[in-house]
């Protein structure tokens, strides 16, 4: 478990690349990295280099913002985006932003 808790405080202080070699760590970011969508997100959010916001998400994936927001889920709770809330015309809204530029799986 104290493993487990250091290589989340690792994943969680990024800068530009991410080494893992945890088995656990793997599948979790392998598993937020199997989607098509969640790739796009990352790439977005790289290639603006800048944070953006769950509507500009859901207009570059062409879906919908629930579903935007699901995949901004799955990737932050990986520890790969960091967001945080601002005030909106209509509430909060979530901005998100990457914590990585590369990964580096490390099987050894």
């Amino acid at each position: 478990m104290l493993k487990q808790l250091a290589t989340l405080c690792e994943v969680l202080h990024l800068s530009e690349t991410l080494q893992i070699n945890d088995d656990d760590a793997i599948l979790r970011i392998g598993s937020a990295l199997s989607s098509k969508t969640r790739l796009k997100v990352l790439k977005l959010l790289l290639d603006k280099d800048k944070d953006a916001n769950v509507t500009e998400v859901a207009k570059h994936l062409g879906g919908t913002e629930a579903n935007a927001s699901a995949q901004i889920k799955i990737l932050y709770e990986a520890g790969l985006l960091e967001c945080r809330y601002e005030p909106g015309q209509h509430g909060l809204k979530k901005i998100s932003k990457t914590k990585v530029k590369r990964i580096i799986i490390d099987l050894e």
